[in-house]
């Protein structure tokens, strides 16, 4: 079992502690609802440092870059971070991650927790250069993120890094809270605003305990990984592993406006043919009609009890006081309105496609 850098403060404050993704995480602090209200509301800190960091540097690591992920890499300026993903020759997502364009030459990748080993053995299997150099950071980085309308006044006190005017998708690297070579950007997996904080894990005491002098004022409050669901799911953010899997392609996700056909990349050529022929199958926003949760796995019904597809994720939104999910159906189905049943037990329970994010 591996711990972050921040597991003592969270058994400090009380945090309900899971195993997830080989690490002991925060699943929640004060309850899921009120760690989601407060982040969308004012401003939450979660502990990430579960996630994986790469670097990739030498002369050839944007070319590198190109082909092995789905976004425009060359459009990637200096100080600016993508959304992105990695896809095997099928055009299944091996893993979807951010992308930072660091220096001339320097990127770092920010990948999925459950998937640093395979995404690492995926790169080196396809690095054929010796100019490129790849190394993995994951074990010695914390990272932090705070989310929130009110994430900048927390922040903003304890660093001359520009925040306020700080773009989204946007970075920048410096001194916080007195340590340098701090990374600063403006992402996150929330859909509330805010920022990620990434640094060494030799300082993740001193930048913790800078960032909770504020915690009154701005009514700050920890979030664990129950919290960082039900908000990425009000905003139909893709959770890999649920969502998105090598079993799936970007297209059928709807995630087209991260695939650049127009880029040499691995698994092109089938997304090609995929895009051509149409996906059979979309992602799509389901609302409940009825009492009940639509959980990963359950089966998505026609009027006669034909099975269309299968939910992906579930769970009552805390904004709508709705039951929401996202599932995969057939092309027909997927459109606005469309009524369809979720078998949940041995009932079925009348739900509706509808537009994604569920909420704005």
């Amino acid at each position: 079992m591996k711990f972050t850098p921040f597991y003592e403060m969270h058994v400090n404050l009380g945090a309900k502690m899971l195993e997830f993704a080989g690490f002991q995480m925060p699943m929640s602090y004060r309850g899921v609802k009120i760690e989601h209200h407060n982040v969308r509301n004012n401003v939450g800190v979660f502990d990430v440092s579960h996630m994986g960091q790469f670097i990739v540097r030498g002369p050839k690591s944007g070319e590198f870059l190109e082909a092995v992920t789905t976004n425009n890499v060359a459009k990637l300026e200096k100080g600016q971070a993508q959304y992105t993903c990695m896809t095997n020759e099928n055009g299944g997502i091996i893993d979807d991650l951010l992308l930072y364009h660091l220096l001339d030459g320097a990127y770092m990748l920010v990948v999925n927790a459950s998937n640093i080993e395979k995404d690492l053995n995926w790169l080196k299997q396809h690095k054929e250069s010796d100019e490129i150099e790849l190394i993995d950071i994951s074990a010695k980085t914390a990272m932090l993120a705070v989310q929130g309308p009110n994430a900048l006044q927390v922040l903003a006190p304890h660093t001359d890094m520009d925040l306020e005017n700080m773009s989204y998708y946007h970075f920048d690297k410096g001194i916080f809270a007195g340590q340098d070579k701090v990374l600063v950007s403006a992402t996150g997996y929330t859909g509330a605003g805010g920022f990620e904080l990434y640094f060494a894990s030799s300082k993740s005491e001193t930048i913790w305990n800078a960032i909770w002098e504020s915690d009154e004022k701005w009514g700050l409050q920890a979030a664990g990984l129950a919290a960082r669901d039900t908000l990425r799911l009000e905003k139909a953010y893709c959770l890999y592993g649920n969502d998105i899997d090598e079993s799936t392609s970007p297209l059928e996700a709807g995630l087209a406006w991260i695939t650049d056909l127009k880029t040499d990349f691995i698994g092109r050529e089938m997304l090609l043919k995929q895009k051509s022929s149409g996906v059979a199958r979309r992602l799509v926003g389901l609302e409940l009609l009825e009492k009940g949760i639509a959980r990963k796995g359950y089966e998505v019904l026609d009027e006669s009890g034909q099975v269309l597809g299968q939910v992906t994720s579930g769970t009552m939104s805390p904004s709508l006081n709705k039951a929401i999910a996202l599932a995969y159906v057939n092309k027909p189905y997927s459109r606005v309105d469309s009524r369809v049943w979720v078998q949940i037990r041995n009932k079925r329970v009348p739900a509706k496609v509808v537009k994604r994010p569920f909420v704005s």
